[in-house]
């Protein structure tokens, strides 16, 4: 009897799961939402600017749509502005790794890392702005630099220092400096001293032992340090008109894209500026990039030793 009432029973169909289950299986879970702001800011901040700047260069005054960039690379008081912006952010990043590299080696091995470490990283603090005024005061024509070597007798009238390329490439090395510094320490400390060890005890001095072992294990950090300091260099602005010469020498493209949008009240040049200015830095990264991956391939932050 209890048989036939169980066959009689409708069959049950299998529990439907929960959307949240369902959600989870397909990787979205609470986790995974925790990137939607981040995603949020990114689409406001950096996708939705750009994507307006490049419709806003598309769009002209006058002309058809590529006229802003037919204006640009017609013009050689604008176009010159990107030799002049690789001029000074080329040379500025590669002074500042190569003096970073051997500052980190020395400082991972010290005592006082910390102390050492913030004194170097102190330029940060301080601002382009009051590093340029800083500038004006100790290497201008009355700084004194100047007036101390004309007291001893070295000089008879003072070096000009200041408003020309020299000021703005001196205000990018201690502003820029801090930040490959920090970078290349990151990626030093992480190599694994018994490397150096093992290489010392089979014979190699302290210049193999750099060039065979830390140079090698280097290079990934370094190359993606060089591009990161490269595009903060080359974005250069305020030292290049408070201790350059805006219309001469030091006239960057993004003095250019200034003065065409709020000079000229063109945003649409000024737009178009922008964009070439952005392709040019992605070509130098992405040439640097290939040059790393002749030597190195993997994680794009290097090996850690």
């Amino acid at each position: 009897m209890s048989d036939l009432a169980l066959s009689s029973e409708p069959a049950r169909r299998p529990q439907r799961p929960s959307l949240r289950i369902r959600l989870a299986a397909r990787g979205i879970d609470g986790t995974t939402l925790l990137v939607l702001p981040g995603l949020a800011a990114v689409l406001a901040l950096f996708v939705y600017p750009f994507l307006y700047g490049v419709v806003d260069s598309i769009t002209p005054t006058e002309g058809a749509w590529y006229a802003n960039y037919g204006r640009f690379f017609s013009d050689p008081f604008l176009y010159n502005t990107i030799g002049a912006t690789l001029w000074l952010a080329l040379p500025v990043t590669i002074v500042n790794l190569t003096l970073a590299v051997p500052i980190a080696l020395r400082v991972r091995l010290m005592r006082r890392q910390r102390l050492l470490t913030t004194i170097l990283v102190l330029p940060i603090t301080l601002g382009t702005v009051l590093v340029a005024e800083g500038l004006l005061n100790f290497l201008g024509p009355r700084g004194w630099f100047n007036q101390a070597l004309i007291f001893i007798g070295l000089l008879e009238t003072p070096l000009r220092l200041t408003n020309n390329y020299w000021g703005v490439f001196a205000s990018l090395l201690i502003t820029g400096f801090p930040f490959a510094f920090l970078l290349t320490l990151s990626y030093v400390s992480g190599i694994d001293p018994a490397i150096e060890q093992a290489a010392a005890t089979l014979g190699a001095n302290a210049r193999r032992r750099f060039t065979h072992v830390f140079l090698p294990l280097l290079v990934p950090g370094l190359a993606v340090t060089f591009c990161l300091a490269f595009v903060q260099a080359f974005a250069v602005f305020p030292s290049a008109v408070l201790l350059g010469a805006p219309a001469g020498a030091t006239r960057v493209i993004s003095i250019a894209a200034y003065s065409a949008a709020f000079e000229e009240y063109n945003h649409s040049l000024g737009s178009a500026i922008a964009i070439i200015m952005g392709l040019v830095q992605l070509a130098v990264v992405v040439a640097v990039l290939a040059l790393r991956g002749l030597f190195y391939r993997g994680p794009a932050g290097g090996t850690k030793g």
